[in-house]
């Protein structure tokens, strides 16, 4: 197995093909509430266009993971990145509401492709030591592209609304290509026909995720999945606290949200190697978990403008730490299955994301601070989550001593 400092390529192309997929996801943001007008559209049914890609990142994420492990990594990113552009294009062509479905249909199984088999081939060419650093630069692209997408999407749209789509397009098979010609694969003919044997060949998507159940991270899983339902609950009704709280413009909250993933992008890339070695994942998670209750339990508290973008810059760097540590730590647990439980660990944070934005809409109605409350309580519930599965590893190795 190659390790990463002599794929110093792959890994760049990795990069760029994730921040590609990022930037393409934000920056048809600004555009689309106006793009979908042309089509007579209500808010529902453009809330239903955004779930659309969630649903099928749900569907397809399991079995990209686990195509990813008995075909191989390179033809599952390049496939994930070839359907992303295809959705895109689909989109800006698009002249029937239905269009608009089937592009977002296709775009999240583009990302329900990428995303696990990226994670699965840093796995496969990094060493156990600098993987948290590989993913945190994983991360890190992740994080950047979705800040300067919306940028990058409203520059565009001044010169037609359809352009947006056309530019992720074109930059999606530019990606697609380059992986095609570049990126060699990690992943052994021997161990793909040993993945294609198994016994989990014929299990469907639901019997993968309860054989999940059974698996010695699941505990991890469910941390992904209560933060991720947690966190979207509370960053998609963000604009509306501060906008009633406070009555900041769309310029400011650009401003909040921009410095504190901006923050996050330079936690990921230079602190995120340093914590994982002289702390290791388990205390990085409880201390990054710590961080987060507590930045948005003050955000509860009425403050300057200052102060706000301090606890949001606290609050996002926080959680910037916390999805690298904790796919680090699945990825030391997943052995030859890395492409399986990248895909599981996608699929849980699709659930997140489908579920979270609907409870946070409605807690929001009841009252402004409920979500950030409610957010609050499933941040504190994941801390004993680690705590509980420690204790029952101790457990475990107590009995087998006795034996």
């Amino acid at each position: 197995m190659c390790k990463l400092k002599y794929s110093k390529m792959p890994f760049m192309i990795l990069l760029v093909n994730m921040f590609i997929a990022q930037v393409g996801v934000g920056l048809i943001i600004p555009v689309l509430p106006k793009f979908v007008q042309d089509f007579g559209v209500n808010s529902v049914t453009l809330g239903y266009l955004v779930s659309a890609m969630g649903f099928t990142q749900f569907l397809f994420s399991p079995l990209a993971g686990k195509w990813a492990d008995q075909y191989g990594r390179k033809i599952i990113i390049v496939s994930g990145i070839g359907l992303f552009s295809v959705s895109q294009y689909l989109f800006g062509v698009a002249n029937e509401l239905w269009m608009l479905y089937v592009s977002r249909l296709i775009g999240g199984i583009g990302i329900a492709f990428t995303t696990p088999a990226i994670t699965a081939y840093v796995a496969d060419i990094t060493t156990q030591e600098n993987r948290g650093k590989s993913l945190g630069w994983i991360g890190a692209a992740m994080s950047f592209g979705v800040v300067i997408g919306p940028g990058i999407g409203g520059f565009l749209a001044e010169y037609g609304l359809r352009l947006p789509f056309y530019v992720a397009s074109a930059a999606s098979a530019f990606s697609m290509i380059a992986a095609f010609l570049l990126l060699p694969e990690t992943l052994s003919y021997e161990k793909q026909l040993l993945a294609r044997n198994s016994l989990r060949k014929s299990e469907n998507i639901f019997s993968q995720v309860a054989l999940s159940f059974k698996a010695p991270y699941l505990f991890l899983l469910v941390l992904i999945f209560i933060l991720t339902f947690g966190l979207v609950s509370v960053e998609v009704v963000f604009g509306l606290y501060v906008d009633v709280k406070y009555g900041y413009t769309p310029k400011d909250i650009a401003i909040l949200l921009t410095v504190g993933v901006l923050m996050g992008v330079l936690v990921q890339a230079l602190l995120i190697d340093c914590l994982l070695r002289h702390f290791g994942e388990k205390r990085v998670i409880n201390m990054s978990l710590v961080l987060s209750a507590g930045s948005l339990a003050l955000m509860l508290i009425q403050g300057s403008f200052w102060y706000i973008l301090f606890v949001t810059t606290l609050h996002i760097a926080a959680t910037s730490i916390l999805r690298p540590a904790i796919n680090t730590l699945l990825s030391k647990m997943a052995g030859e299955e890395q492409g399986f439980v990248a895909g599981m660990s996608n699929t849980y944070t699709s659930v997140g994301i489908i579920v979270g934005p609907s409870i946070a809409g409605i807690l929001f109605d009841i009252h402004i601070n409920l979500p950030y409350l409610f957010g609050v309580v499933l941040i504190l519930i994941s801390l004993a989550i680690p705590a509980l599965a420690l204790k029952k590893e101790r457990a475990s190795a107590c009995l087998l001593s006795k034996e």
